[in-house]
């Protein structure tokens, strides 16, 4: 048992020479472009309840950031107008907590009602909040898949990476799912855990985890869960902030390097999915889009104030479906943590 404790091409981006991703992509003959556009990420804001270590977001209670219902509206006026041209079939809501946005209900409402398959990124903890006492029957009424993050099935390394309490109050919001119907066979409720690891290794194989933490969790808490997904933390915002000052950041990728996969490569969430950011601005991937990189590269640089950058940059309802498709993606070094060992994406493992 895992030891938890550990626990048609558009032109081409130039090979930077601190682009260490881009230089294994030059080494293996590959490029990286999207091919489809499944998935459209919607990232709501980056106000939440909780202020986690690894959060590459690097949200929290003090954050003002909020997706408007006007920002909204556009995107779900751009999705009708080219709704025949698109392979659009889910719609992932994140954050933050993304629950938190005044704007959530009205959101899931609009996107079922267009037909589409609707993730939310939950935190858990969220459920429990004053105001939100009813959010687990409403999620369940309009059938909203939901992906929790849940670290470990120990308190000690939930609670050391998230925060004092926060692993109780998991418990008790997953009990809270259950009781309605998510993670059991047949329900068509869909409940997936978020495994990040704690400290600075990567992540076990996916299928031999998934076994452990549903043998502990049903064991010790009576928890049952559709599928078990493994992220890699990436080297950025939060997390790179902690392994800088370990002095472990050199060590870090260095072990990203050499676990790099080329056939991941062809897996890679970016491939099939756009991120939108709280502005209406576009993204290859939720990393890009906390790194300040922006579909069309503009003026501004990565590490440019992020409040400039998403107000300045191209907006989602400013392309076309076809710009969108085709296209190279933006990359950086931090795009080594999708790629090595069984690879990581937003759902999980890609071995």
């Amino acid at each position: 048992m895992y030891n938890l404790l550990m626990c048609s091409t558009w032109s081409l981006p130039v090979v930077s020479s601190e682009d260490r991703f881009a230089q294994r992509l030059a080494q293996d003959g590959q490029q990286l472009s999207r091919v489809e556009l499944k998935t459209l990420q919607l990232n709501l804001g980056k106000l939440c309840n909780l202020a986690c270590h690894h959060c590459h977001v690097e949200s929290g209670p003090n954050r003002t950031e909020v997706m408007s219902w006007s920002v909204v509206g556009r995107i779900l006026d751009w999705i009708d107008r080219y709704r025949d041209d698109l392979a659009i079939s889910i719609v992932d809501l994140t954050g933050g907590a993304p629950e938190m946005s005044p704007y959530f209900r009205k959101v899931v409402k609009a996107f079922r009602k267009r037909g589409f398959h609707v993730l939310d990124r939950c935190n858990l903890t969220i459920l429990l909040e004053p105001g939100f006492e009813d959010m687990v029957d409403f999620l369940a009424q309009y059938a909203v898949e939901v992906v929790a993050s849940l670290p470990c099935y120990l308190e000690e390394n939930v609670d050391a990476q998230r925060g004092k309490g926060v692993f109780g109050g998991s418990i008790e919001a997953l009990r809270r799912l259950n009781q309605a119907g998510y993670g059991m066979a047949g329900s068509g409720r869909r409940l997936d855990l978020v495994f990040n690891p704690v400290g600075y290794g990567l992540p076990p194989r996916q299928d031999s985890l998934e076994h452990d933490y549903k043998y502990e969790l049903k064991k010790r808490y009576g928890i049952v869960f559709n599928r078990l997904w493994t992220i890699t933390n990436m080297p950025i915002k939060r997390f790179a902030h902690e392994l800088h000052r370990d002095g472990m950041y050199n060590s870090y990728m260095t072990k990203l390097d050499d676990a790099h996969r080329a056939e991941n490569v062809n897996a890679v969430m970016c491939r099939s999915l756009v991120s939108i950011g709280w502005q209406g601005s576009v993204y290859d991937c939720d990393f890009n889009q906390m790194l300040q990189m922006p579909v069309s590269p503009t003026q501004f640089g990565t590490g440019d104030d992020e409040h400039v950058v998403e107000r300045n940059s191209r907006k989602l309802w400013e392309y076309t479906p076809q710009e969108l498709l085709g296209r190279a993606i933006r990359t950086g070094s931090h795009c080594l943590g999708c790629t090595a060992g069984t690879g990581s994406s937003c759902t999980g493992s890609l071995a």
